[in-house]
């Protein structure tokens, strides 16, 4: 964490650019999440809190002093009763130097500071509604202190949009975290691919993928797991992972690893019995054709549109080639006739958030995204027996190159042969 954090330092530096001296931008740590009653879910830090600070902790908060260019961390300071209890803190006297900051104090003080820290400023930059109490704490003091000609609007600015075009570019420390969040996702689909069977459950299979997550240090999933057999797999965000896997149904698999809060998200689909029919092959072989052609269209410069044209084209034609659509592909695509079958976008930026921050324009180097064209062939009437019921996805995660990209997640069989031989072993 070293390496990130001497990344946040830098990217601390360039917020302060960005507010200017009469700027101060003020951001919170994301709170503890109460699951029931005295039990809480495991600890997420906010995603822009920790791209400032690579701080891991609730119950903080970041003040940057454009005019003074400091940063400033609020914090719990050490409880030797407390940490008996709930773990470790870092403390308000290791947070400058095991952090970088130039100030530190204990988060009591919070509210007696804030005032000073927001004087002299004539612009708040911030995120509203994270936190309602913590809002209130700075508002009222940083109303107080300006004049009345000045109107809300023009004294309180949104930090978001700055951090959201900040975070689209990744530097090399973010792309060696999601690299990693890629590999270990992979390897739980590979866990799947090798022990799915007919008549296990689903819940079966989400827990061998867990277990791969655990055993390469990943404590956490980027997501909730999607394990959809057969006709489920058509359902985009299903969850439930209740049923029993039947023999001659496809198995979509949508999981992903979390690698120091950095998200990987791979889907693959498979059969449960190790071998494809010929429909559910056909089926994947448009949706694996489309994953190729959006690949290879990926470089900096692309129109982040474009690449969603190529998955619309080549599925439509891959639907009236399995004579799923007829007319002319012209007047499908005109009529959007494809979103019977695929409703989604080509895919959406990756970082922090699995469903990253950024503007969908045109393609930078560094930028990451995922690539994941799919078909969902609804299980009534009037679709031929052989393909109802079929849905399949397939997911990469990519970094954008000046001519190409980078196909990190390859690690997971995607091709048709591939697949079956590991599914054999």
């Amino acid at each position: 964490m070293e390496n990130y954090i001497a990344q946040c330092v830098i990217r601390r530096q360039k917020v302060l650019d960005k507010i200017g001296t009469d700027g101060v931008a003020v951001i919170y740590a994301a709170p503890e999440r109460r699951r029931s009653n005295d039990t809480y879910y495991p600890y997420r830090q906010d995603s822009n809190f920790f791209y400032l600070t690579g701080f891991n902790e609730p119950d903080a908060v970041l003040v940057l002093d454009g005019g003074k260019r400091e940063s400033i961390l609020f914090c719990r300071d050490k409880d030797p009763q407390r940490e008996i209890w709930d773990g470790l803190r870092c403390g308000v006297a290791n947070a400058c130097g095991q952090y970088r900051m130039d100030k530190s104090y204990d988060i009591e003080q919070f509210k007696k500071r804030i005032s000073g820290c927001l004087k002299g400023h004539k612009r708040l930059f911030f995120i509203s509604k994270q936190n309602r109490k913590l809002d209130k704490e700075v508002l009222r003091p940083w109303f107080s202190l300006q004049t009345k000609k000045h109107k809300p609007q023009e004294i309180c600015a949104d930090l978001q949009a700055i951090l959201r075009d900040m975070r689209l570019i990744k530097d090399a420390v973010e792309l060696d975290f999601l690299r990693q969040a890629a590999k270990i996702s992979a390897a739980g689909h590979i866990q799947a691919m090798k022990s799915v069977r007919p008549n296990m459950w689903e819940y079966q299979i989400e827990g061998l993928v867990l277990s791969a997550f655990f055993q390469y240090g990943a404590r956490n999933p980027a997501y909730n797991t999607i394990v959809a057999g057969g006709k489920n797999a058509c359902i985009l965000h299903y969850i439930d992972n209740q049923d029993k896997l039947k023999n001659g149904d496809v198995l979509m698999m949508d999981a992903g690893a979390e690698w120091h809060n950095y998200a990987g998200d791979i889907s693959r689909s498979f059969p449960v019995n190790g071998k494809f029919t010929p429909a559910q092959k056909a089926v994947y072989e448009v949706v694996l054709a489309t994953n190729k052609a959006v690949i290879n269209a990926v470089k900096a410069g692309v129109a982040y549109e474009k690449l969603h044209k190529v998955s619309e084209e080549m599925l439509t034609q891959g639907l009236l080639d399995l004579k799923l659509l007829s007319g002319s592909l012209n007047m499908l695509l005109k009529k959007q006739a494809f979103r019977r079958f695929y409703m989604h976008g080509i895919g959406h930026f990756l970082g922090l958030d699995v469903h990253d921050v950024g503007e969908r324009k045109a393609l930078q180097t560094n930028m990451c995204l995922t690539v994941e064209p799919g078909l969902y062939i609804p299980d009534e009437p009037d679709i031929p027996p052989e393909f109802r019921g079929i849905g399949i996805r397939i997911e990469d995660n990519v970094i954008v190159g000046k001519n190409a990209c980078e196909v990190y997640t390859a690690d997971a069989p995607k091709e048709i042969d591939e697949i079956e031989t590991l599914m054999a072993a």
